[in-house]
């Protein structure tokens, strides 16, 4: 199997600005996100080719001993908040199989702003896509601190207010088991992009349960809360 990761860091960030290479316990925050991916390379044979629009972070990416390829510029059509990841990942592979000249079979992509996983988790979330050929892809999930079965509402078409799946379930344990995506990390197979599909939730995907903390940085106070983890040694697994 050729596979290629794939980093995405746009330069602009609304909430967080300069997110993608802003310190984080000593280092950007996207080390993290380049150390796993070479630790990858390392195991898999895969390339690694980073997307961005700035070449502030190209240079950041480039002070590493990483071998990432650092080449490619994001058009400015696929740097806006409004240009989804899809396109960005498809628009990079394709830039990267005529760079070398050599076809894909699955894409990994590393979200720079959820990078609490480690090889382990890369490892396993890829021998569950390849002992099931017939799904597009594998996402990582954590388990929902909310279930829409239990303790989630929204508004009906009378103006009350009701819950969000239909059930009759007294607890939340009783309740099926529903999970936040975490934007850590995907698996594509090359299908996923050969069928246009535009989103990682599919009628073939299946998931990977992260074990431990993970989330995505959605806010300052995300930001805050990562840097005290790692800094205070609080994780609990080994990054």
């Amino acid at each position: 199997m050729e596979i290629l990761t794939t980093i995405c860091a746009r330069g602009g960030s609304k909430g967080i600005p300069g997110k993608n290479i802003k310190p984080i316990n000593g280092k950007p925050l996207i080390f993290y996100t380049l150390q796993l991916a070479q630790h990858f390379k390392d195991t898999f044979g895969s390339g690694i080719v980073l997307s961005t629009d700035i070449e502030e972070i190209k240079a950041v990416v480039n002070s590493f001993d990483f071998d990432i390829d650092a080449s490619y510029t994001r058009p400015a059509n696929l740097a806006t908040d409004k240009a989804g990841k899809i396109d960005v990942i498809k628009d990079i592979l394709l830039y990267s199989e005529i760079k070398n000249q050599q076809q894909y079979d699955i894409v990994l992509d590393l979200d720079v702003t959820s990078p609490f996983r480690n090889l382990t988790d890369l490892n396993n979330a890829y021998e569950l896509l390849l002992a099931k050929p017939e799904a597009y892809n594998i996402f990582s999930v954590s388990p929902a601190n909310r279930n829409p079965y239990f303790n989630m509402v929204e508004k009906t078409e009378n103006g009350y207010f009701g819950l969000s799946k239909k059930g009759s379930f007294l607890s939340r344990q009783s309740a099926p088991k529903v999970y936040d995506m975490n934007a850590s990390f995907y698996f594509f197979r090359r299908s996923f992009f050969e069928d246009n599909l535009q989103s990682a939730i599919t009628e073939r995907s299946i998931v990977y349960e992260v074990p431990h903390t993970c989330f995505d940085l959605d806010h300052a106070i995300d930001f805050d809360f990562m840097s005290f983890l790692l800094a205070n040694d609080k994780l609990d697994f080994e990054l």
